[in-house]
């Protein structure tokens, strides 16, 4: 199959319908109000149900209630809720018959015992910051999780991922998936549709 691409931070119809028609596997809809790239779950409701069902439609909440959560995923036809907080691996245990992504942000090391402790569908490594929870637009070390295949979960990888830099980036993590938002936008929340082409296209060669 080869390595699949998730575009993030979709805040509009037309980016999103682009992506799809690029060929990106999969969605991210960010729903954290702190986030340049929030949307409201009655607008992703909106974008959502225009889209095929080939897509994956990707929730992304930091430290939401669960309850809140649950909501959303259900009025927006979420495929997989992704965790982008500070989230227990007890509470991605609350969410049976949901795919989870735990999104684990690095530093300069990782605990290897405290991954593996989330059952979750799959595992998503960003890069950390003290400013925010994603979009950073920098990378991380790949040589640290270069070994993760033995996790036996997919592996999303995210954080500073350029169509420069992402056949390097393949090569040295292996991940079932890359994730990008930043790298591919005019401004936070709105997509360059030369840069998403471009994106994908070097990932799918």
């Amino acid at each position: 199959m080869g390595v699949k691409v998730k575009i993030c931070g979709i805040t509009n119809l037309k980016d999103a319908l682009f992506a799809v028609k690029a060929g990106s596997n999969a969605l991210g809809f960010i729903f954290y109000k702190k986030s340049p790239r929030y949307l409201s779950p009655v607008k992703a409701k909106a974008i959502i149900r225009q889209l095929p069902s080939s897509v994956k439609k990707v929730g992304v909440f930091v430290n939401a209630k669960e309850a809140t959560i649950r909501k959303i995923a259900k009025e927006c036809n979420l495929d997989l809720l992704q965790f982008h907080g500070e989230e227990s691996s007890a509470f991605c245990d609350k969410f049976k018959g949901y795919r989870i992504i735990k999104v684990f942000r690095i530093k300069d090391k990782l605990d290897l015992k405290e991954i593996q402790g989330y059952k979750t569908f799959a595992y998503l490594f960003d890069t950390f910051s003290p400013l925010g929870q994603g979009g950073t637009g920098k990378r991380f070390n790949w040589d640290l999780i270069k070994h993760f295949k033995d996790l036996k979960r997919p592996i999303f990888l995210s954080g500073g991922l350029t169509k420069q830099n992402i056949k390097k980036a393949i090569r040295t993590v292996h991940p079932d998936w890359v994730d990008v938002s930043s790298s591919v936008e005019l401004e936070p929340g709105k997509k360059d549709s030369i840069k998403i082409r471009e994106f994908i296209s070097v990932v799918k060669k």
